[in-house]
């Protein structure tokens, strides 16, 4: 029979295992200079960040900056030297996590490359992301109004997007499995939102009893941390600040 893991051996596990993820990458060659290959792996995994991400960025800026088309070009520029200058070099690897990185970063870049930004066609040759911004100004226009603050609302559509991701990752997992219809129907009690549908809604639709519908429903919930836990992860330069972000995010999803 195998042999259970100590925690010490886990807690060793969870760390190796850490070192690989999207910003612990990034801060690692943009501190360390790994490399040629490292740096290219450090770019992708920047780049699929930025994806990820990006919409809260173009919230906080369309906050800020009423002109529809400045602003995507701004957004656009900000992208293009994040991801062609190495400004990951000037992160506190100890402390740093993505969110907060990128927000300081492109307050900076506001601040100091407005006018030359403005002035610059966008694209022109530079690197760019393919970003949806109808679909980010469709999100922008249903905002609430401007009594939220452009930080207020970068860290809430953050939190959101974080959610969001997740519980796209643990739709696809039921789909994989054939369980699209559970999760359906029990996605609804994961955040405790869904007033509208009781357990015994769910388990006559899904045709087993209430009772197998709460367990359900019970695993439904644990996973979608633990899928939340790994996407957080991705954003944050320790294991140890995990908590810590996950902290911040519900915070961040309180009263307006």
């Amino acid at each position: 029979m195998a042999r259970k893991r100590s925690d010490s051996e886990s807690m060793r596990h969870d760390a190796s295992q850490f070192e690989s993820t999207r910003w612990s990458l990034v801060i690692a060659a943009g501190n360390l200079g790994e490399g040629q290959q490292a740096s290219a792996d450090a770019s992708e995994a920047l780049a699929v960040l930025c994806r990820e991400y990006w919409y809260p960025l173009y919230a906080y800026t369309r906050r800020r900056v009423k002109n529809v088309d400045e602003a995507q070009d701004l957004i656009q520029a900000f992208f293009a030297r994040l991801l062609e200058k190495n400004l990951i070099g000037v992160a506190n690897p100890e402390r740093v996590r993505f969110r907060a990185f990128l927000l300081t970063a492109l307050r900076n870049f506001l601040a100091n490359e407005w006018e030359k930004a403005r002035a610059e066609k966008r694209g022109g040759g530079r690197t760019t992301l393919s970003l949806d911004f109808d679909l980010g100004e469709t999100r922008f226009v249903a905002e609430p109004a401007a009594t939220m603050t452009a930080e207020r609302l970068f860290e809430r559509r953050w939190a959101e997007t974080l959610l969001d991701r997740t519980m796209e990752r643990l739709r696809d997992e039921f789909v994989r499995s054939g369980k699209e219809n559970h999760f359906a129907q029990l996605s609804g009690f994961l955040l405790g939102h869904d007033k509208s549908v009781s357990y015994a809604d769910a388990a006559r639709t899904l045709g087993i009893s209430e009772g197998a519908a709460m367990v359900a429903a019970h695993r439904m919930r644990r996973r979608f941390r633990t899928l939340l836990r790994a996407e957080i992860a991705q954003t944050v330069s320790s294991p140890d600040a995990v908590d810590d972000e996950i902290r911040s995010l519900f915070l961040a999803l309180g009263p307006e």
